[in-house]
């Protein structure tokens, strides 16, 4: 089916249907400030609705593509939404109502972006705002820059019928003071994506890896990743991808974590439940070139019920080796003085800074990023800085 776009100004009281075989196709409505378009897809039966406020005299957009609709007024995007299955409005299909409209073919321009696209200030308590929001974060430091890659929100999780369509974006800084926003890293670009799930960052000689799962609605999770050499500009590896063994639960198996072990070798954790016990753990596996991987021998941590430790991040700091998860979007770490074993609780073992933090060492802190949630999924950006102690226990404090 051919991508389309409608376009039309407001001058309210607004309403568009289309039908097909006795089934409402498309309707677009605007009434009291609020402008509402409907499309309907056989994957679902509830229709995805994309909003906005807007005025009379905006001019709209709404464009439908394969794989993602969007919603502009007076050239700026308000709403987005992610289809699945086939839409059930064609162009052609007559659409009726208070104002004459038609449906016409578009034609995406593809362009590469800068690497820089946009500046801010200050990214504690920041969110893009226009309806977008902060999900779970994955910092990574590369050439004296703290980057963070974010889970992009609209609709609080709910979008594309619940699974969330979060796509990677990501921003920068040297200081912590003046940010740089990047081209998205990590898009959604097909239809069967539901969403792109939390994973990792790690530097391969002049290749820079991203590692995570897509969500596939019940079907086991394909661990794949995207390529960059440049660590701005990153490409799908159709190539790439793999699912875990079969004793673990393969739908619900995301947030690759892959560092590179003092043994030479790689290791990837990931979020999972080990089927026959049902109890949630951290699988581990293993690689000698980031090509084949390979189950080790147990999970580098198993929890005592079916909770899944989501968000793994694992690292080594001031001698000591440190594990991090979360249960329910709280964060805990425990402390081993060896490698991918013998972890222990401490004192105080959980981690201050809202949901799902992951840390990246800066200047001989750790500094924590996770999201604070508003009215839901996502919400904005958090951070705190992390010291040591002699035993490993970690001390706290603002950035």
């Amino acid at each position: 089916m051919s991508d389309f776009k409608i376009a039309f100004e407001i001058n309210e009281p607004i309403y568009l249907v289309s039908f097909k075989n006795g089934r409402k196709t498309l309707e677009v409505q605007a009434f009291d400030g609020t402008l509402t378009v409907s499309a309907q897809y056989d994957f679902n039966k509830r229709p995805l609705e994309l909003t906005c406020e807007v005025a009379n005299g905006d001019k709209i957009e709404a464009i439908f593509l394969d794989y993602r609709i969007e919603l502009y007024a007076n050239g700026v995007i308000m709403d987005e939404e992610w289809p699945c299955g086939t839409r059930l409005f064609e162009i052609g299909d007559t659409i009726v109502g208070s104002i004459d409209i038609q449906a016409k073919e578009y034609v995406a321009e593809e362009k590469e972006e800068p690497s820089v696209i946009g500046t801010f200030e200050n990214a504690q308590d920041w969110y893009p705002g226009n309806g977008v929001f902060v999900g779970d974060c994955m910092p990574y430091v590369r050439d004296g820059e703290y980057h963070v890659l974010y889970l992009k929100d609209r609709h609080h999780h709910k979008s594309k019928w619940g699974m969330g369509a979060h796509q990677w974006e990501h921003i920068s800084t040297k200081d912590f003071k003046k940010w740089s926003i990047h081209p998205m890293a990590v898009p959604i670009t097909k239809k069967e994506e539901g969403s792109i799930c939390t994973g990792s960052w790690i530097r391969k000689g002049n290749e820079e890896h991203l590692y995570y799962t897509v969500r596939r609605s019940g079907l086991p999770a394909i661990i794949t990743r995207s390529v960059s050499y440049d660590g701005y500009h990153f490409k799908k590896d159709e190539a790439f991808g793999f699912t875990i063994s079969e004793k673990y639960n393969g739908p619900v198996t995301r947030d690759p974590k892959v560092i590179m072990g003092e043994d030479g070798l790689y290791h990837m954790f990931l979020t999972t439940v080990l089927v026959k016990e049902n109890k949630g753990c951290l699988a581990h596996y293993i690689s000698k070139d980031l090509e084949k991987w390979e189950e080790a021998e147990k999970p580098i941590h198993v929890v005592e019920n079916s909770d899944h430790p989501e968000c793994p991040d694992y690292f080594k700091y001031k001698g000591k080796y440190y594990l991090v998860f979360s249960i329910r979007g709280r964060a805990k770490y425990l402390v081993s003085d060896k490698p991918f074993d013998g972890f222990v609780s401490v004192d105080n073992e959980l981690i201050p800074c809202a949901g799902v933090p992951k840390c990246a060492e800066w200047k001989g802190e750790l500094v924590f990023t996770g999201f604070k949630a508003i009215n839901g999924y996502a919400g904005s950006m958090t951070f705190k800085c992390a010291t040591a102690k002699e035993n490993g226990e970690l001390v706290f404090e603002d950035l």
